[in-house]
């Protein structure tokens, strides 16, 4: 049995994607002559940190101690020096859930404060005396008691 029109046709239209491909092949081999040698795939970073093809002149180039770089956070110094008792006022208090705020008088900030941090019982609106401790979400008030007169 010989092969049918359309199988010829199939046949003739594959080969001739295979030369074609190979023509474009040689193409660029032919275009980038040379262009993959190791000297045209180096690249040089400058004193100023920017990709030159040229090296780098070692006149200019700087020495750096590792000593001298610091990869750490810096220590946290202290909040507020000094004295660290405050005093303000309980702007609020919830008895049934345990929490407050109070008013700083110096600063006029607001603290957050727990009843496991009070020393004294206190009420709204009542002059207490706290320190400053940082909690999980900020800073909070800590050994609160009533403010002595």
């Amino acid at each position: 049995m010989s092969k049918t029109w359309k199988k010829r046709e199939r046949e003739r239209n594959k080969q001739q994607k295979k030369k074609e491909k190979l023509e474009r092949r040689q193409e660029r081999k032919l275009a980038n002559n040379g262009s993959h040698d190791l000297e045209s795939m180096l690249a040089y970073v400058d004193e100023n940190g920017n990709l030159s093809s040229k090296p780098v002149d070692p006149k200019k180039k700087v020495s750096i101690n590792a000593e001298d770089i610091d990869i750490s956070v810096p220590g946290q110094r202290e909040l507020h020096p000094g004295d660290p008792s405050r005093v303000g006022v309980v702007t609020l208090f919830k008895t049934d859930k345990g929490y407050g705020f109070i008013k700083n008088l110096e600063t006029q900030e607001s603290y957050f404060f727990h009843v496991k941090s009070l020393i004294d019982p206190v009420k709204e609106n009542n002059k207490v005396s706290f320190e400053i401790e940082k909690g999980l979400k900020g800073l909070s008030a800590v050994n609160v008691r009533m403010a002595r007169a």
